[in-house]
């Protein structure tokens, strides 16, 4: 057991205006399992990437361990071979049989080593990754969001393992998993960066205490300032007022005032212009306390959608439907019936390969995108409505290239309203002018989620959408769909999304 300091640590990416880290300290345990919570690029990967090393940085970062990251990247060449020919060259020193024990911890067996990698699905390659990252001894380990891509039976393989061992920085947006694996959280906040026992739950339910708490804190002050300058100012009033009345005044009107008075006067506004002053520094000290109460307070935007509502109650209705590829001699979908109808969020849920994806594609072919049902052999029956239009959101966005402006004129979107909308969903706006193919996969999902409320439509279909959000725009989508209640037929892992959202799950 050991610790890792982070003493003053600054980084910023060259040509960026502002930087990533602005001098930050803290302390971090080797034997904890600590949680990695913050927004889309607030920086989780490039701390992971300054503790490997891989950039320059002023401060400094004391560690008496060495890392080990995940996921790791791996060839062309090497996804066409079986794993046990290339763990040496992606972990050094690995040992076979250690992989085999760990693998055996998530409940596979050692056949996975031995078939060609590409051909292993998202879970099995986790799960082998997984095993050989953990192989190794006296190392602190980094994994960047192991569970995006899974179906849920991996998911709970990955988060039994993970909750069984100890010494890693777990960075996931998955709040059932964060719960389940972690005994304390680094949280990158918007002005600050605290490292707090507890998992994910304990730590928002401090966080909404702590939220609340600075509220008032700072409704107290903004009342205390105002009565405060209501007593400067007319404390003023009375000074000034007096002021002018030291020097002539009318025998008549005022026959009991004489030359004498004169110094009386001038003592008393004394008086009142110091009292005027305390009251300034009191409003100062005020002010100095209110400052920084709301750095930390991460502000979700309500976001909006605007349907359109056809004439239809049933929007999709699929009965005994069958599907397969050609070449392929099995279905990939078999005997499925059920219908989406105005109103219901129909959730899509089974193993990675089950069909889910293949299902959406001749739901959207059915509405009038053909490309997406080209090679699919149908039996039975899917029909959509007459006229239905859908907003698609797609779980790859490996076509998202261009700016922004080009990719809003190809969909008929308002720029001026995109932007809101990302700028809703914390989108830097330093990012406006980047190619989107440059973007992080979490920014790419929000344009894609972003460009799907602004398409009205009579039917939502999002495969994937959450993929790489983070935890807060998360909770802010969820708000918005139990708010204007879309019609929705989607593909989700989170479990905590898909138990709020969903009306109805179609199990494949």
């Amino acid at each position: 057991m050991s610790q890792i300091r982070v003493n003053s640590l600054t980084f910023g990416y060259e040509g960026s205006v502002d930087n990533v880290f602005e001098n930050v300290s803290f302390s971090i345990d080797t034997a904890w399992k600590l949680g990695f919570i913050g927004r889309n690029g607030k920086g989780k990967t490039t701390f992971l990437n300054l503790l490997m090393g891989k950039y320059q940085y002023s401060g400094s970062i004391d560690a008496s361990v060495c890392f080990e990251y995940f996921p790791y990247q791996l060839t062309d060449e090497q996804l066409m071979q079986p794993a046990c020919t290339f763990i040496e060259n992606i972990k050094h020193d690995c040992e076979e049989w250690r992989v085999i024990c760990e693998l055996s911890q998530l409940d596979e067996t050692a056949e996975l080593l031995y078939r060609p990698f590409g051909k292993l699905s998202h879970g099995e390659r986790t799960k082998v990754l997984l095993a050989v990252l953990f192989s190794g001894e006296n190392e602190f380990l980094l994994i960047d969001e192991p569970t995006n891509h899974l179906d849920m039976n991996a998911r709970e393989a990955v988060k039994r393992y993970l909750a069984s061992k100890s010494g890693f920085i777990l960075v996931s947006h998955d709040r059932d998993l964060l719960d389940a694996c972690t005994d304390h959280v680094l949280v990158l906040n918007r002005k600050s960066i605290e490292v707090q026992s507890g998992n994910f739950s304990s730590w928002w339910e401090n966080k909404q205490r702590k939220d609340q708490f600075s509220l008032a804190e700072n409704e107290k002050h903004k009342k205390e300032i105002k009565k405060l300058r209501q007593a400067a100012k007319r404390t003023s009033d009375w000074a000034d007022k007096s002021e002018r009345s030291k020097i002539g005044f009318d025998p008549i009107k005022e026959n009991d005032r004489s030359i004498s008075t004169r110094s009386f006067i001038g003592a008393k506004t004394k008086k009142m212009q110091s009292r005027v002053k305390n009251i300034e520094k009191r409003i100062g000290r005020e002010i100095e306390e209110k400052e920084g109460l709301l750095s930390d307070i991460e502000r979700t935007p309500e976001l909006k959608l605007v349907q359109l509502l056809h004439r239809s109650s049933t929007l999709v209705n699929v009965r005994e439907l069958s599907l397969s590829y050609d070449g392929l001699n099995r279905d990939v979908v078999s005997g499925v019936s059920f219908a989406v109808k105005r109103g219901d969020r129909i959730a899509l849920n089974g193993s990675n390969g089950c069909g889910k994806s293949t299902l959406i594609k001749v739901v959207l072919a059915g509405a009038g995108d053909t490309e997406r049902g080209k090679g699919i052999i149908q039996r039975g029956l899917c029909e959509t409505v007459s006229g239905l239009v859908i907003s698609y959101v797609d779980q790859d966005t490996s076509m998202l290239k261009g700016d922004i402006s080009r990719l809003c004129i190809s969909r008929g979107i308002e720029l001026s309203m995109f932007c809101t909308v990302l700028r809703q969903l914390s989108f830097e706006r330093s990012h406006f002018e980047k190619d989107i193919s440059e973007l992080s996969e979490g920014q790419k999902k929000k344009i894609l989620i972003a460009a799907s409320l602004l398409t009205p439509a009579h039917l939502y279909v999002w495969d994937e959408p959450l993929n790489y959000i983070d935890i807060y725009s998360r909770m802010q989508i969820e708000k918005l769909l139990l708010e204007y209640k879309p019609s929705m037929l989607f593909v989700e892992h989170d479990m905590c999304f898909r138990e709020k959202i969903a009306t109805d799950t179609v199990e494949l």
